[in-house]
This record gives C-alpha cells, structure tokens and sequence, in this order.
C-alpha cells in the first residue's frame, strides 16, 4: 500500500507577531504539488522505517516524524499490530517545502488504512495538529489559509489548481528556527491575495543562506512565470506558469546553467 506526501508550498507567508512562547502568528497560503515523497507499507513486527531515494543519506541519524506520527496512531487506536514501512525521499530535506510534515501526514493516511483504523478525520486531524504546525495543512494537502501557527486552516480556492510549477532548490539546507530567529519583528501587514503577497521570511533565509537571492534572480529572468516565491522558510523557491511547455523549458535552462541545483517540474493540486 503506497500514499504519496505531497510538496507543500507556501504560495506566500506573512508573519503577524512573535508570541511569548517563542511561536511567531503567521497568516499563509498553503498549496501543494502533484508530487513529493512516497511512503509505502508491509506487514511488519513493530514499527519500523527504511529510507530509500535521492535524499535518503540526508535522513541518516535524525528522529523522523514518520515514527512518531505512526506510533501516535497506533497509540491512539490501541492496534497491536506492526507495519513495515519504506520512505523514497525524494524531496530535500530542510527545504521549506514540508517534507518531514508531508511524511509525517502521509503515514496518519497510509496507517489508518492499513490498520482499518476506526478513527473519525477530526480526531486523525487532531493527531496532525500535535505532530507540527505544517502537519495538518500536509494531511489534508489542499489549497487553504493558515493562521496561528499555520495550524487554524480555512480551505479556499486561489485558482490555481493544475498550474504548471518549477521547484528549485539550490542544495542548501536551512534551519526553520534559524530563520525565524533572524526575523526583523516588523509587522508588514495582513495577507490578501497571495498572488500580490510577500514572504517576510525571504530577507532572513537570504541573509543565512545567499545562494536563496541567485535562484530567485534566474527564476525572475524567465518572462513566461506567472508568480515567483521563496516557499517556507526556504531554501527552495518556486515559479508558475500558464503553459506546460513554458515550465519545461524553464527547467531545461537551470539544467544547463546550474546542473547543481535541485528542481522538480509538477503541476499544483
């Protein structure tokens, strides 16, 4: 049995206030690509994850969430009984585009039907909420607002699902905590429209990682992008299209002029 763990990108990202508990209040636009991850599973004594795919070494020694989302639910269901799983990591790790909350998501969807789990949505969704503030968004992978934490969601329809996308990364990985230490405090006000938004987590991510500023400059010379973005907390930023034709010849070009930096051509759900 196999669920994909969609790329989450955040279409824009303002960021409202830092809380006493050291949170910052965020209002965001959350979509997600086609594409992403893979998780499968097998019968299994216990729980246990085995990392395959591109960005499997980049895994090596952390606590993945994938084992913690899957004995949260097993845990909470009272199941005895084990599942082997299998994590083709095809996204960056650190990356800004929700890979280790995508997982973690995709393993509440995959275990609850492979162990039948009688558990309502919302008390799957609950599970999510306590996993990180991304995992919930990641569990339903629908175009929605996120405020709080990015964990209070209110599903909307930007109009733009099955626009050609361009994820670029240049192979750098970026701390989420790092970055959002970095924040200036400055409230720029609230989100609207996030094709006229902003990402307040640009200028702090740049300031750690420079190579953020040289993507977002190639990604700015193509005419045919509709909207271009840093996503998260970086370090990967994205580009939209009106044609698919446009977005392939977008990656081409950053094939031949930087073969080193990652990029995935997809389309938004």
């Amino acid at each position: 049995m196999h669920e994909f763990a969609y790329a989450k990108l955040n279409l824009a990202l303002h960021v409202r206030g830092r809380e006493p508990d050291g949170y910052h209040r965020i209002e965001t636009a959350f979509a997600f690509a086609q594409d992403g991850d893979m998780l499968s599973v097998v019968e299994g004594e216990g729980i246990s994850l085995g990392v395959t795919g591109p960005f499997a070494d980049s895994l090596a020694g952390e606590d993945n969430i994938v084992l913690k989302a899957a004995n949260a639910l097993r845990e909470r269901c009272g199941i005895g009984a084990g599942a082997a799983l299998t994590l083709d990591k095809r996204l960056p790790v650190a990356s800004g585009i929700g890979g280790g909350s995508a997982d973690a998501a995709a393993a509440l969807r995959l275990l609850r039907r492979w162990w039948r789990a009688d558990l309502p949505e919302a008390a799957l969704a609950e599970l999510a909420r306590g996993l990180g503030a991304d995992v919930l968004a990641c569990f339903h992978s629908r175009t929605a607002r996120g405020e709080g934490r990015g964990d209070r969601l209110e599903f909307t329809d930007y109009g733009l699902g099955g626009a050609p996308l361009l994820l670029v990364n240049p192979g750098v990985r970026l701390s989420t905590r790092d970055v959002f230490e970095r924040w200036d405090g400055r409230d720029r006000g609230p989100l609207g429209d996030p094709r006229i938004g902003r990402n307040d987590l640009e200028a702090p991510a740049k300031g750690l990682v420079p190579e953020i500023g040289e993507v977002l400059e190639a990604l700015a010379a193509l005419d045919t992008a509709t909207m271009i973005r840093m996503s998260g907390s970086g370090a990967t930023c994205f580009a939209l299209f009106t044609e698919e034709a446009d977005r392939d010849r977008a990656s081409r070009r950053f094939a031949h002029r930087h073969p080193h930096w990652w990029r995935l051509a997809s389309r938004l759900r």
